[in-house]
C-alpha cells in the first residue's frame, strides 16, 4: 500500500474472518493496542492449540444483536487502560476490512460495555497506513440503516429464556456450572456481578442499570447467589428484578429471612420440624441458665451472622461454655446456644432442594479432630441413602421458608433427625462431586417449569 488513507476519529470496520460486517471503531492514535468488545470468553483446544471462544453485541447499547466468534489465542498481556487500570487481556490476531482494504490486526478481547464504543483501533494497526484527522468521522462511509436492520435487526425465533445469575464471582464453581447448565438447555445466560448493578427507584419507570449504563431491562428470570455479605444489597436487587416483573428463582423475602437463623428457627419449629434445643439471650447474666436450657455441656455457640463453619464453637465443659458466650457478648455479638448432638459423631446431611424435591443428598463427615462437617472447613462428602422422614423434612422446611433452591442440614440424633439449618445459596461442587448429578441443570428445569417452557 503506497499511499496512507486519511481516516477520521470514528469508523465503520468489519471483520470478515470473525463473521462481523459492521462495528463502529474509534480511531485512537495515542492507544497503542486495538481492543474488541468480548463477553462469555472461554478458551479450548482446537487441534492441540489454544482458542478463544467469545460472543460481541457489535452495537452499544443493544444486546439482542450477538455474534458468536471463534480465533486462535496468539498471546495473552496486561493492558494499562486511559483510566490506569490495569488487565490481563487475550489476545487474537484477525483480517480487518476498512474501506477498500483488508489486513491483520491483532485485537485484544475486553468487556467495552462502559465505554463508548465496541472497538477501539490503536496506533499498531494503523502503522503504515493510515493518518488520523481527528475533526473528520466516517471518511471511509458508513452502512445504511436498511443494511444495518438486515444483519442486526432481523427478528429470529427466541430459542431460549435469558437468565442472569447475581453473583460476586464468576470464577466460582457454582456459578461456571450454572451457566453451562442454562447454555446446554439452550438459554442466553449471563453473569451479573451484584457490585456493578444499581438501581433506579421511579414510580413510573424504574430500572437496573449495570456498570457502564447498560440497562438490564429484558431479562426473563434471575438466579440469585448472594454472599452473606452482601445479603442486603443483593436482596434489594433481586425485590427491585421482581418488582420488574422478572422471575427469582429465589425471592428476596425468601432469602432474606434464611439469612436471619434465629427468625428461620423460629419459622421452622411453627412449621412443625423438629430442631435440636436452642437458646437465645441478650444479657450475659442470663448464661448459667441458657446453658441449662439447653441439657448443659457439650453445647453449641452459633455467631447469627456466621456462615460455612465460621462462628461455630464447641464448648465442651460448663467453664468454656461461659467464657465463649460471655466474650461473644462483650463484643455485642447475636448469639445462639444448640445442644450438642454427640451422637451424630461429627457427621450430617446436606439435601438438596429444587422446586418441592430432594434432588440429591450427601452425607458430609469433619475432618479429624474438628466437629464442624462443612466441606469448606475440610469435611468430606459421600453419597448416603436418606430415609423418607428425612426427606419429608427437607421438603418441609424449604417450603416453610419459600425457597425454590435450598440446601438443608440435617442431623441425625437418638430422638430422630434434627434440622439444624436451611441455605438459600447452596454451593454444587461437593454435592455434585459426590453424586454426580446435575444439579445446576434440575435448577435450570425450575425455571423452564415457571414459564411453561417446552
Amino acid at each position: 500500500m503506497s499511499e496512507k488513507v486519511i481516516v477520521g476519529s470514528e469508523e465503520w470496520c468489519s471483520f470478515p474472518t470473525l463473521k462481523i460486517p459492521f462495528i463502529k471503531a474509534r480511531v485512537d492514535s495515542g492507544a497503542k493496542t486495538s481492543a474488541l468488545h468480548a463477553v462469555n470468553i472461554k478458551m479450548f483446544q482446537k487441534h492441540g492449540v489454544d482458542w478463544i471462544q467469545f460472543d460481541i453485541n457489535p452495537l452499544q447499547n443493544n444486546e439482542k444483536a450477538v455474534i458468536h466468534c471463534e480465533a486462535q489465542l496468539v498471546d495473552q498481556r496486561v493492558v494499562k487502560s486511559s483510566s490506569g487500570f490495569r488487565e490481563k487481556r487475550y489476545v487474537i490476531r484477525t483480517e480487518l476490512e476498512l474501506g477498500e482494504d483488508t489486513w491483520g490486526v491483532e485485537l485484544t478481547l475486553t468487556n467495552r460495555d462502559s465505554m463508548g464504543y465496541r472497538m477501539l483501533l490503536g496506533r499498531e494497526a494503523m502503522l503504515g497506513r493510515l493518518i488520523v484527522d481527528p475533526e473528520k468521522r466516517f471518511q471511509l462511509g458508513q452502512p445504511s440503516t436498511e443494511n444495518l436492520k438486515t444483519h442486526y435487526y432481523t427478528e429470529t425465533h427466541k430459542k431460549g429464556l435469558k437468565i442472569g445469575l447475581l453473583a460476586s464471582n464468576p470464577e466460582l464453581y457454582s456459578n461456571k456450572r450454572i451457566i453451562e447448565a442454562g447454555e446446554m438447555r439452550g438459554h442466553e445466560m449471563h453473569f451479573l456481578n451484584l457490585k456493578y448493578c444499581y438501581m433506579k427507584l421511579d414510580a413510573t419507570k424504574p430500572e437496573i442499570h449495570y456498570r457502564g449504563g447498560r440497562v438490564l431491562d429484558d431479562f426473563d428470570a434471575v438466579i440469585p447467589r448472594i454472599r452473606p455479605s452482601m445479603t442486603y444489597y443483593g436482596c434489594a436487587l433481586t425485590r427491585h428484578f421482581e418488582s420488574l416483573k422478572v422471575f427469582a428463582l429465589n425471592s428476596a423475602s425468601a432469602i432474606t429471612q434464611s439469612r436471619d437463623k434465629l427468625y428461620s428457627l423460629q419459622l421452622l419449629l411453627n412449621n412443625g420440624v423438629d430442631i435440636p434445643t436452642t437458646g437465645f439471650a441478650n444479657s450475659p447474666l442470663d448464661t448459667d441458665d441458657l446453658i441449662k436450657m439447653v441439657g448443659g455441656s457439650p453445647l453449641i455457640v452459633k455467631l447469627l451472622e456466621g456462615t460455612q463453619g465460621k462462628g461455630v464453637v464447641l464448648a465442651e465443659t460448663k467453664k468454656a461454655a461461659e467464657s465463649v458466650i460471655n466474650a461473644f457478648k462483650s463484643l455485642n455479638a447475636n448469639i445462639l446456644v444448640q445442644e450438642f448432638i454427640k451422637e451424630a459423631n461429627g457427621k450430617d446431611l446436606r439435601l438438596f432442594v429444587v422446586d418441592g424435591k430432594v434432588v440429591a443428598a450427601m452425607q458430609r463427615e469433619a475432618a479429624p479432630g474438628e466437629f464442624r462437617a462443612n466441606i469448606h472447613m475440610g469435611g468430606t462428602a459421600s453419597i448416603v441413602k436418606v430415609t423418607a422422614e428425612e426427606k419429608r423434612i427437607a421438603i418441609k422446611a424449604s417450603k416453610a421458608m419459600n425457597l425454590k433452591v435450598a440446601g438443608v442440614d440435617i442431623i441425625r440424633s437418638a430422638k430422630g433427625p434434627l434440622l439444624l439449618e436451611v441455605n438459600s445459596s447452596p454451593g454444587l461442587e461437593g454435592i455434585e462431586g459426590a453424586t454426580q448429578k446435575d444439579i445446576a441443570g434440575e435448577m435450570i428445569k425450575a425455571i423452564e417449569k415457571n414459564f411453561k417452557w417446552q
